[in-house]
């Protein structure tokens, strides 16, 4: 949108004071999103070598089946996004989704957590590739839905910061749950399986019922719809310079956090020379990275969204530019450093998630067309594309440098590893920083937005006034 737009925006009569989600309401709303990540770190981590001593596949083989159906997960998350923006039902756009989602989700999830004796390569494919299909049709309207439920500048961010923090316990229990089990059931890889999964059921069964009842969802922006024309629709979105240099600077973090962490256990093991502690040490880095939401939403709200990424950016590279300070025997400064990454932690991620409701506001005034799921499909696709990029930077560059996870590596390459394992992030974070740095949509330019579409929303009954209304009435019909 143009100067000259903003400064009509300016005029527009200002829009009703927003309603402040309940905290009870908002915790048992985010709870939808634990499931899925419960199931992340098994299926990254723990779950294909399982399959292989478990099924006697080859490691190559099960990389490519895991590979192949992440990359299906990031091509369907643009057509999930643009369908849920369009849907209509007396249930809402984004419930419909997420209920359907979750029965798909559950349907893939039973034969990859609970084997049969004869599944194989390409039972194990079409299994995972079930289960990411109900994923995205969980995560990307959830995502969504999380963005529309207020338009206010800063409650944007502190539901976004429920969300994170509820995915920072269920990552938690992800991480608690295997490194129990690898003592209780060594040597039992089907025993194994089945508990991550019965951990993942237990969320959805919880989780689903209570996410789905805790808020409506608002009214949809009024208007006609267009015919659904993808690539037309796509063309347009990557023509949206103020989403790309969002998911530039996502994809940034991500790519950053994704070699940190593919790297982590290598540089744990083998320069500090503590094999024993990386499991301890990832527990200790999501511990604080809970306590670290609220912590970032207080400054997001000082400071402003951009401002916050940026300093939260700009604490990462510090943090892993201290790390070139590390000798085998600092283990003081190392569990500094890990708290220090803990707290730091998500917070280019939360700001970011929240900027993109903003930008979705900003891309509807000028166009006329809400396409906020399809805006969150696509930054779901930079989060995706940083993470395998990671591990496609990282290890090849690990080995490079001569570094064998096999054998024994002499001093000079465990230091090369050192700066690789720093600098590779810090890089990351730097860029990041740099591509958000002087976003124009602040808090006061947002507000201009969110009065502009009132004002045009009112001809059709929908504005910020009448989404408060509607959020107040369930809330006292709930509390009735």
């Amino acid at each position: 949108m143009s100067t000259l737009a903003l400064d009509a925006a300016r005029r527009a009569p200002p829009a009703a004071a927003p309603t402040r989600l309940g905290p009870a309401r908002l915790i048992a709303f985010s709870s939808l999103g634990m499931p899925l990540a419960a199931v992340e770190v098994p299926l990254s981590t723990y779950v294909p070598p399982l399959y292989a001593s478990a099924f006697g596949f080859s490691l190559g083989t099960v990389g490519v089946i895991f590979l192949l159906a992440r990359l299906w997960d990031a091509v369907i998350d643009p057509a999930i996004g643009l369908l849920s923006d369009r849907t209509r039902s007396r249930w809402g756009r984004r419930r419909p989704w997420i209920a359907v989602g979750a029965a798909i989700f559950a349907l893939g999830a039973v034969p990859v957590f609970l084997p049969p004796a004869w599944f194989g390569p390409l039972a194990l494919s079409a299994a995972l590739f079930v289960l990411y299909l109900g994923y995205s049709m969980m995560a990307t309207p959830l995502a969504a839905w999380m963005g529309e439920l207020s338009g206010a500048y800063h409650e944007r961010t502190r539901i976004t910061t429920y969300g994170q923090a509820l995915t920072c316990v269920a990552l938690l229990l992800a991480l608690v749950l295997p490194s129990l089990l690898v003592t209780r059931l060594a040597g039992q890889p089907r025993l194994e399986l089945a508990a991550m999964g019965a951990m993942v059921f237990a969320l959805l069964l919880i989780t689903l019922p209570l996410g789905l009842r805790a808020l409506p969802e608002p009214p949809p922006p009024a208007g006609a719809q267009d015919p659904v024309r993808v690539w037309h629709t796509l063309r347009l979105v990557f023509g949206e310079g103020m989403l790309l240099r969002v998911l530039a600077s996502n994809f940034a973090v991500r790519l950053a956090q994704g070699v940190r962490t593919a790297l982590f256990v290598f540089f744990i093991s083998f320069y500090m020379g503590h094999p024993a502690w990386a499991p301890g040490l990832f527990l200790l880095q999501y511990v604080f990275g809970i306590f670290a939401c609220p912590l970032w939403l207080a400054i997001g709200r000082r400071v402003g969204k951009e401002r916050a990424a940026v300093a939260g950016e700009l604490t990462q590279v510090a943090i892993n530019l201290a790390l070139l300070a590390l000798a085998p025997g600092s283990v003081a400064l190392l569990l500094a450093l890990t708290v220090a990454q803990g707290l730091a932690q998500g917070s280019g991620n939360l700001m970011l998630r929240s900027i993109v409701a903003d930008v979705a506001d900003y891309h509807r005034l000028r166009t006329g067309e809400d396409r906020i799921g399809l805006f969150f499909s696509v930054f779901s696709l930079s989060d995706k594309a940083g993470v395998a990029l990671a591990i496609g930077v990282a290890l090849p560059l690990a080995a490079w440098i001569g570094f064998d996870p096999r054998g024994t590596n002499p001093a000079g390459v465990l230091e090369h590893l050192k700066w690789l394992f720093a600098l590779g992030p810090a890089l990351g974070h730097v860029i990041s920083a740099a591509v958000i740095h002087g976003f124009p949509i602040d808090e006061r330019r947002h507000g201009d937005i969110r009065r502009q579409l009132a004002a045009r929303d009112a001809a059709g009954l929908v504005s910020d006034a009448s989404r408060d209304r509607w959020l107040a009435q369930a809330d006292r019909g709930s509390q009735g």
